[in-house]
């Protein structure tokens, strides 16, 4: 007997972001869980990138868009507004030029859903502050030596970066270990204490054309 997994709830959620019908770019799509789960719920024009070979063929077997990509060389090869939503979930982390990666996904499309885990996390301050090394966690689960994250960041740090670039900020989330959305409605300091991990929906200010690297 196969067993039918549940959708992730952060997936839940991004889903909930997501207008019907709408055409979506998935960066960095692993196995293709979250576009799938968009075209069933939400009817989406979806496609996808993703950097493993592996990760295109399991999509590819789903019936998915799929095609082999790299989020800091590619994206800057699409078009201005070629998408209406641009996701990169659980990806910022292990992009190297996190900033350009986040500038091009607003230039390719009318918003951008984002999720990470939150460098800020309670858990992890901890482990830092009692252990003096460098934590291992459910959405941070390698050791320092091996992990592909090579750039953590917190909820505030993202923060900032949105402002940078101009964009706003249209609903967020801070969800909490076991991946459900914290029902709180605090500071952004609270958030980036009690979240393990996050998810914003933004939305750009500027013209497209604008947010094209110099």
């Amino acid at each position: 007997m196969t067993l039918v997994q549940s959708p992730r709830l952060d997936h839940l959620l991004i889903a909930e972001m997501v207008d019907a019908g709408a055409r979506v770019l998935d960066v960095g799509c692993g196995d293709g869980a979250l576009l799938k789960l968009l075209a069933q719920e939400k009817n989406v024009d979806g496609r996808g990138v993703e950097l493993s070979q592996r990760g295109v063929n399991e999509c590819v077997s789903k019936g998915l868009s799929v095609i082999q990509g790299d989020a800091d060389t590619d994206l800057a090869d699409y078009p201005d507004d070629g998408f209406d939503y641009v996701i990169l979930s659980q990806t910022l982390q292990a992009t190297r030029r996190p900033r350009d990666a986040l500038r091009n996904m607003l230039r390719i499309g009318r918003r951008a859903i984002v999720s990470f885990p939150n460098f800020g996390y309670w858990r992890i301050r901890a482990q830092l502050a009692l252990r003096g090394r460098m934590p291992v966690t459910g959405n941070l689960a390698y050791s320092w030596h091996d992990t592909p994250n090579i750039h953590l960041c917190t909820i505030r740090d993202f923060v900032e970066l949105v402002d940078d670039l101009g964009a706003r900020i249209e609903r967020g989330a801070a969800l909490d270990q076991a991946g459900a959305p914290i029902r709180v409605n605090a500071p952004w300091w609270v958030w980036n204490l009690l979240g393990e991990q996050a998810i914003f929906l933004l939305e750009r200010d500027a013209p497209a054309k604008q947010l094209r690297a110099d």
